[in-house]
């Protein structure tokens, strides 16, 4: 599955903003995410940990995930840990009226998220970050721009 392509444009997870997550762990989604959710007809969304964030797939994008990690024939040790990792971990959860889901106590656990979240859209996908980790982890260096520059020049958008 190629994470950077989505059936439409306006089904992309952009932007990125700052959320308080209530006493028991929920998160608003921001309208623009939810609309997003509405666009692919889903409600439902699969939390899985990746390194320090959750990260959030409609279930149609999870759906393509999954398929292309079982597709036929052998299975590198990575592919394996990969699988017991992201899909062992994932978590499925639905908006409430509201427009919030629960992130599970696991996930906020295994990705040290507090109170204080940055959301962070990822074009298929959207990431949900503690604050705190978040600014640690997301500052551009220079050399980071430099690669970054690369990256636009082999899509020809540079």
């Amino acid at each position: 599955m190629d994470e950077g392509v989505v059936k439409s444009p306006v089904c992309r997870f952009r932007s990125r903003s700052e959320h308080l997550l209530d006493a028991k762990g929920r998160l608003n989604i921001a309208t623009r995410f939810r609309e997003s959710l509405r666009c692919l007809g889903e409600e439902r969304l699969m939390l899985t940990p990746w390194r320090n964030c959750i990260r959030a797939y409609s279930l149609p994008e999870w759906e393509e995930l999954e398929m292309s990690l079982t597709a036929p024939g052998p299975k590198s040790p990575e592919t394996v840990k990969l699988v017991r990792y992201m899909i062992g971990g994932a978590e499925e959860c639905v908006l409430d009226k509201q427009g919030r889901i629960l992130l599970p106590a696991t996930l906020r656990e295994d990705c040290r998220i507090k109170k204080d979240v940055v959301v962070s859209g990822m074009i298929a996908y959207f990431e949900i970050w503690d604050k705190e980790v978040w600014a640690a982890e997301s500052k551009p260096t220079v050399d980071d721009f430099h690669n970054f520059e690369q990256v636009l020049l082999e899509t020809g958008r540079f």
